[in-house]
């Protein structure tokens, strides 16, 4: 089954009383309608685009360049001089061509279609909020030593969190950021693990600091906070527990608005972690606006190398990037796909990519953790995506209760985690997987306090429970196989090197 396609690619958002399985066949397609605004002469009321141009890091933008940019055109947002990505804004629909001849210029491409601001509009839905009588009753079910949410939490068992925490909830000094839709911080099972050094807004394509600025706004997704909640929600007798209860998390909210996560603002996500003592970036997203970015176009060339030098340089600096595998049903290890979606803020298409020359960013870039979702009964969920040799490891993010049924106490398949104005709601998605091993990711840094990035990963993957293909994968049980698992146990398309393993993490 294909799901449709919501901005959030990472997540299925659930409105209350409502199956999965209808939201994946009804949730809106939210491709905007505006025309590319790149197309066609520039004029002099033409709206600004973004770009990225791509230089030799570590040195500065030449001054040639510079002036290269100005004569073109373009105006620098800023300058990301260690890794050589120059964020610059144009109206000149020949813009990335001409820059693209100067000398010393590596590759430059406009990060999105719709003009500056984004004119993209929609209705993101919401999640499965529970109510304050669900919330009480869940409190005076909730076993002794637990969170008073914790019995509907079924995804910290299936990774062993409960009986990880009864070792070790996780080190103050570790912080995981949330690069995503922001973070509510306000938050009662969030505030106590908040690290404001770490947290900044990068909309913009560079750093706001002020006070805030990190929060989503009233009308903005709640998935940065959902998020946020799953990684390190406090055991404090509040609300639910997260993977790693005593770690810090920190918000770099990187999505517009209209719920765009741009180029400059995914670079300027991860150039901020990296230069601010995070241990671990969760990435549930892909950038826009293309799903699978093609090297041979040079406009997404660009944005492929100026992400890729983010995320090496968050690498280098002592992160591990990990990243949701999405929620199409996808086999990223396919010769070809079928991408209807890309541009999602332009005029979309019907294009067929090879998934191994066109990258899903940051999903599929080297070095990045790549996760797959699992469902109650630990089976791959409906609509993750999937792939030998793309999936690295796989964790719960939900499924329909029609095709995986949590025991009891828990009532839903899906993923509890927080919500803006101190509430908790269920949502699904290799978004909810992501996290988890992000957390797990962050027990392992607590235990192993002085490893670097390639160190924990390692572990990471020599401690997950290998987990065998499920074959035949008939999900929805009406006789059609769903999807094709290839691979050995211990390295799969469905699982790859199994489902992680929070006590191994603090024990090992």
């Amino acid at each position: 089954m294909t799901a449709s396609h919501p901005r959030h690619r990472r997540a299925l958002v659930v409105p209350a009383g409502m199956a999965l399985a209808t939201a994946l066949a009804f949730l809106p397609n939210t491709a905007a309608t505006a025309a590319p605004a790149h197309q066609g002469a520039a004029s002099a009321d033409a709206a600004s685009l973004s770009y990225v141009v791509n230089v030799q890091g570590g040195h500065g933008a030449p001054a040639h360049v510079k002036k290269a940019i100005t004569k073109a055109g373009g105006t620098i947002v800023t300058s990301y001089e260690k890794i050589g990505v120059i964020v610059v804004h144009s109206s000149n629909a020949d813009f990335a061509q001409t820059i693209r001849e100067v000398p010393g210029v590596q590759s430059a491409g406009a990060t999105r279609n719709a003009p500056l601001p984004s004119a993209a509009t929609t209705d993101l839905g919401s999640p499965k909020v529970l109510s304050a009588a669900e919330v009480a009753e869940a409190k005076a079910e909730a076993a002794e030593g637990q969170d008073p949410l914790q019995g509907l939490q079924w995804d910290l068992p299936a990774i062993k969190a409960d009986k990880a925490h009864e070792k070790s909830l996780g080190s103050s000094e570790v912080t995981v950021a949330v690069i995503d839709t922001g973070v509510d911080d306000t938050h009662p099972d969030i505030a106590p693990n908040f690290d404001r050094a770490a947290s900044v807004s990068c909309v913009a394509g560079k750093p706001d600091t002020s006070e805030g600025a990190w929060r989503p706004g009233a009308a903005e997704s709640p998935h940065g906070t959902h998020v946020a909640g799953e990684i390190a929600a406090a055991r404090n007798g509040v609300g639910m527990t997260g993977v790693a209860p005593g770690v810090k998390v920190s918000g770099i909210k990187v999505s517009n608005p209209d719920g765009y996560f741009y180029t400059e603002a995914v670079v300027c996500g991860f150039v901020w972690a990296a230069e601010h003592g995070v241990d671990v970036t969760n990435n549930s997203y892909y950038t826009d606006p293309w799903y699978f970015n093609c090297t041979n176009d040079p406009d997404q060339k660009a944005l492929v190398e100026a992400v890729s030098r983010a995320t090496r340089y968050a690498e280098r600096k002592g992160a591990v990037n990990v990243a949701a595998a999405g929620n199409e049903n996808y086999d990223l290890a396919a010769d070809e796909i079928t991408d209807p979606v890309s541009p999602n803020d332009g005029t979309p298409s019907d294009r067929v990519i090879d998934p191994s020359e066109c990258l899903d960013i940051p999903t599929q870039l080297p070095g990045v953790v790549t996760v797959a979702a699992t469902g109650a009964k630990g089976l791959k969920s409906s609509f993750s995506n999937y792939g030998r040799g793309v999936v690295d490891i796989a964790a719960p993010g939900g499924d329909s209760t029609k095709y995986q049924t949590p025991a009891p106490p828990a009532t839903s398949g899906l993923i509890l985690g927080t919500l803006p104005g101190g509430k908790w709601g269920y949502m699904a998605g290799t978004s909810m997987a992501s996290p988890h091993v992000a957390g797990v990711a962050a027990l392992i840094k607590s235990t192993h306090p002085y490893a670097p990035p390639a160190l924990v990963k390692a572990l990471l993957y020599a401690q997950a429970d290998a987990t065998a293909c499920t074959d035949p994968y008939d999900i929805d049980g009406d006789g059609k196989v769903d999807a094709v698992c290839e691979g050995p146990k211990n390295r799969n398309g469905f699982y790859g090197w199994g489902m992680t393993d929070a006590l191994d993490a603090v024990t090992r």
